[in-house]
């Protein structure tokens, strides 16, 4: 089985089903189907069964997935000593992070890049699935989420700041919550999982026991736009209330910080187009070129400023 025979073997094992594979290979799901056929009529035997649920590994399948990874180690290794000489900033950069830091940080910093590095293309992938780096899915990613895998560089990009926000249409129906109440009689927006920053069953802290949950988000944007729409309260970063137009903030003392990090394969670290990207990113965040961070909408008041203090420090955990 040569490397590309590995690399379409293991991306059925990993996500199931022909159609998830082809997205991860970025070819077809006909060409994933043909080189599963032609694998298993070289060998001889199945490596996966066909069920309704998806692809699942025959015993042939689970014994050589050992193996398999193995040589995929090999490969990527070599691919990233390969990717590590590249001393000129042109090439492609694949980039991973969240809807939310691609809308807010990503796509203002690859406009910046695009003035300076027209050579430079760059690949973004934004969602909450996490992208594997040491597979060499994505060669940086942008999370909320600490990393915790110790072959990858990480570091802290920002503290954000997070606060309660409403609309003054909500509030003179509403009227403004008190410490202490538990926002009775109040709506309230809330996240369908935790985030990292949001508790389920409370807001900057507080309980919601004697409040009304108008609605629960998977999206943030989504949850920004019931906001600014009157429906409730919400609890969301302040870039992101930015986008939001009249919103208020409230209990402005309440205020919490959330941690952005940066995770990038030390083969790739050092490399000219991916030290352009940081560097892009890094301007935006330190405000040496306008975007979102120092430029809120007018009608939302001045919040405080992002920490980035730490961010030239390199943390010991990593993420893959």
């Amino acid at each position: 089985m040569n490397w590309n025979d590995v690399r379409f073997f293991l991306a059925i094992y990993r996500k199931g089903t022909l159609s998830a594979a082809a997205k991860m290979l970025s070819v077809d799901q006909a060409t994933v189907g043909r080189r599963l056929a032609a694998m298993e009529s070289s060998l001889g035997a199945r490596l996966f069964l066909r069920t309704s649920s998806g692809y699942s590994p025959t015993p042939l399948g689970e014994e050589i997935l050992a193996e398999a990874v193995r040589v995929e180690h090999a490969a990527l290794s070599l691919e990233n000593k390969a990717s590590g000489q590249d001393s000129r900033p042109g090439g492609r950069v694949r980039i991973a992070t969240t809807d939310t830091l691609a809308q807010a940080l990503i796509i203002p910093a690859m406009t910046l890049l695009r003035a300076k590095h027209p050579q430079i293309e760059c690949s973004l992938v934004s969602g909450q699935e996490l992208i594997s780096l040491t597979r060499r899915e994505a060669d940086i990613a942008i999370r909320t989420i600490k990393p915790s895998n110790p072959d990858l560089i990480v570091r802290k990009l920002a503290d954000m700041p997070v606060h309660l926000y409403a609309t003054q249409t909500y509030l003179e129906s509403k009227g403004t919550p008190q410490p202490g109440n538990h926002f009775m009689g109040h709506d309230l927006l809330l996240p369908l999982v935790s985030t990292g920053w949001a508790e389920m069953e409370k807001l900057a802290g507080e309980s919601i026991t004697q409040g009304n949950v108008a609605a629960r988000f998977s999206s943030l944007w989504s949850m920004l736009s019931a906001c600014a729409s009157d429906m409730g309260i919400a609890e969301l970063p302040d870039f992101v209330a930015a986008w939001g137009g009249s919103l208020r903030r409230l209990w402005p003392e309440q205020v919490k910080t959330y941690p952005i990090w940066l995770v990038v394969p030390p083969d790739l670290y050092k490399t000219a187009r991916v030290r352009a990207v940081l560097d892009a990113i890094d301007s935006l965040l330190q405000g040496e070129c306008p975007g979102i961070w120092q430029n809120p909408s007018p009608r939302l008041a001045p919040y405080a400023s992002i920490n980035t203090s730490a961010m030239s420090a390199q943390a010991t955990s990593h993420f893959d």
